[in-house]
């Protein structure tokens, strides 16, 4: 069975490398902007606890990753309900919010890499990270991005590496 990839690999028009990815919700913008924003929202599906200061040059303090030390990161851009992105371990996080009527909203997630070789391993995370928030929307309980063995992460990677997406990056959890 081959895992089913949703990221897009892309070149920033500044050259940098990113992976990128887009849903739709049943939800009003409003109600979206609360899963990407609020920490009790993010512990459903981001692979961090993550408390935020939502103004450009606030401090986001993550924790909780069973793979990855405590650290902190800096809001770049925040603009309810429609735009944040902020560092993040030396990457950047877009989310971007469009309302496609009063009910529904588009999500689309840009993960601004920096180094490419991270693009597989970082696109595999945010699949499995993404399904949980696909059921969280839909109002289903989940264990969150970190589901245990079972998780499809190494589905992901492998489907990502097959399609020729530049992999090799240590693996948090997985490599020594």
């Amino acid at each position: 069975m081959s895992a089913d990839l949703t990221g897009t690999c892309l070149t920033l028009d500044d050259g940098r490398s990113a992976i990128c990815f887009s849903r739709v919700y049943d939800h009003p913008v409003d109600r979206v902007w609360q899963f990407v924003t609020d920490a009790d929202e993010l512990a459903h599906w981001f692979p961090a606890r993550a408390e935020i200061e939502l103004h450009p040059g606030g401090t986001i303090t993550f924790g909780g990753d069973p793979n990855l030390e405590d650290s902190t990161g800096r809001v770049i851009v925040a603009d309810p309900p429609r735009h944040l992105s902020f560092e993040w371990g030396g990457d950047e996080l877009h989310f971007d919010l469009e309302p496609l009527d009063d009910r529904r909203a588009r999500f689309t997630l840009t993960n601004v890499l920096t180094t490419e070789d991270t693009a597989a391993r970082n696109g595999a995370g945010w699949e499995v990270c993404l399904a949980a928030l696909d059921a969280w929307t839909r109002g289903e309980n989940t264990d969150g991005p970190h589901a245990g063995a079972d998780a499809s992460w190494r589905e992901f990677y492998d489907g990502y590496v097959r399609a020729g997406v530049p992999s090799g990056a240590p693996v948090p959890g997985l490599d020594a």
